[in-house]
């Protein structure tokens, strides 16, 4: 998606069909993480990498709809890099705006989206394979996972792009920088929907916890699986989360 002070790129995420969570003898996994289900999604739209500190710039310039942004709130800072220390209540501001600007259905990924498209038709724990490495992800890789090797820790979130791409052609899912989600937290994936959608609570208060996916620069590589589920209050702020967005053109009614 383009305008003339906005370049986003997105991907076509094919609809289709893959088995949810992780199995019981996945290394790192945590209960959460289950039981696994099967899930069938429709075609989407997702931002090829998390959202930058420029592209931030210059929506945090457009007129608000319900709350202003600061321009420039991340720690590490760089035009390329994630942008980071946003809440998921801003991360929705960025996604109507972009809505508001464009007439497309901007918004974050629901859980299974994100997932779903992580794994680009993988079963393993991450969409490389059995192990992670330093050259693949920026994680904490003084921690080993598997046979794995150690490798660099950074120390600090890096440029998006930086890292090789999943076989459709995402990067940055593993690391870098934790990512807002739609859903509502829920410990099990017991009742959770299998079309795909955000699995949200209806009488949920305000300040309900929300789902965050694909661990950090300062996480371990067990929390960078694809499985790996995340969780903070919607108005937490952190140096290790940012945010990538879906855009879902064919039901503007999912726009929140």
């Amino acid at each position: 998606m383009c305008s003339s002070d906005l370049s986003l790129r997105l991907i076509q995420i094919p609809e289709g069909e893959f088995t949810m969570g992780s199995p019981a003898t996945e290394l790192g996994r945590s209960n959460d993480e289950g039981p696994q289900h099967k899930v069938r999604l429709g075609g989407f739209l997702l931002g090829q990498t998390p959202v930058t500190q420029a592209q931030w710039a210059v929506v945090a310039r457009w007129p608000r709809v319900e709350r202003d942004l600061k321009p420039d709130p991340s720690h590490f800072k760089g035009g390329l890099r994630p942008v980071e220390n946003v809440s998921w209540r801003q991360a929705i501001e960025f996604c109507r705006r972009l809505s508001q600007r464009t007439g497309s259905a901007f918004t974050l990924p629901s859980e299974a989206q994100w997932e779903f498209a992580c794994r680009a038709g993988t079963t393993t724990p991450f969409a490389f394979g059995a192990t992670l490495t330093a050259e693949l992800a920026n994680y904490d890789a003084n921690i080993t996972y598997g046979d794995g090797p150690k490798g660099e820790y950074r120390k600090q979130t890096t440029p998006v792009g930086l890292f090789p791409a999943n076989a459709w052609g995402l990067q940055d899912m593993h690391g870098n920088v934790w990512e807002w989600c739609l859903d509502h937290w829920h410990d099990s994936y017991e009742g959770a929907p299998s079309d795909g959608s955000a699995w949200l609570k209806p009488s949920a208060r305000d300040g309900e916890l929300r789902l965050l996916r694909g661990g950090s620069w300062y996480y371990n590589p067990w929390d960078c699986r694809s499985a790996s589920r995340g969780r903070d209050r919607p108005g937490g702020a952190d140096i290790n989360i940012g945010l990538r967005v879906v855009c879902l053109p064919q039901d503007p009614s999912l726009n929140p």
